[in-house]
């Protein structure tokens, strides 16, 4: 069980826009390295299905020193169809309003919980494809500050 969360890390899982993938291609490919289970605790799908990876309140296996203080998403896709060594945001307009639904609900669960990329904890990896800080500031600028003001927001 995770004692802390302090982040919410947000991934993608390093595939071609071709690849449909999810749960069960991620959690063989975890468990292949070693995992005991898929490493995330979410995946969203490239139709936008939000899907259940480790339990929410479980250690994930997503982000090397940061696995015993977060929470984790993972969007499918992220890399070059034709170059799987060139990270790019092709994610689909679904996965998009899965993931601000998504981080609207775990922020309302660890309302003090950093949003972030992954690449915030590596120096090798542009992890999840996207600017994380920009993306917050268009479509979330009200969560990491006063949730109540969100809410009221969301209402009207």
């Amino acid at each position: 069980m995770r004692k802390q969360t302090n982040y919410i890390i947000i991934h993608c899982s390093a595939t071609k826009p071709s690849m449909n993938i999810g749960f069960d291609e991620i959690d063989r490919w975890h468990r292949s390295r070693g995992f005991i289970s898929c490493g995330y605790h979410r995946i969203i799908r490239r139709d936008g299905t939000i899907e259940q990876g480790r339990e929410d309140t479980e250690v994930g296996a997503h982000c090397r020193g940061r696995n015993h203080d977060s929470i984790s998403i993972a969007m499918v896709g992220g890399v070059n169809e034709d170059d799987i060594k060139e990270w790019v945001d092709n994610f689909e307009a679904p996965q998009w309003t899965a993931l601000k639904a998504l981080v609207i609900h775990f922020h309302k669960q660890y309302p003090k919980a950093e949003i972030c990329g992954h690449y915030k904890f590596s120096d090798t990896k542009e992890c999840p494809s996207f600017d994380v800080e920009d993306w917050k500031k268009t479509e979330l600028d009200w969560v990491e500050g006063d949730l109540l003001a969100g809410d009221e927001q969301e209402q009207q």
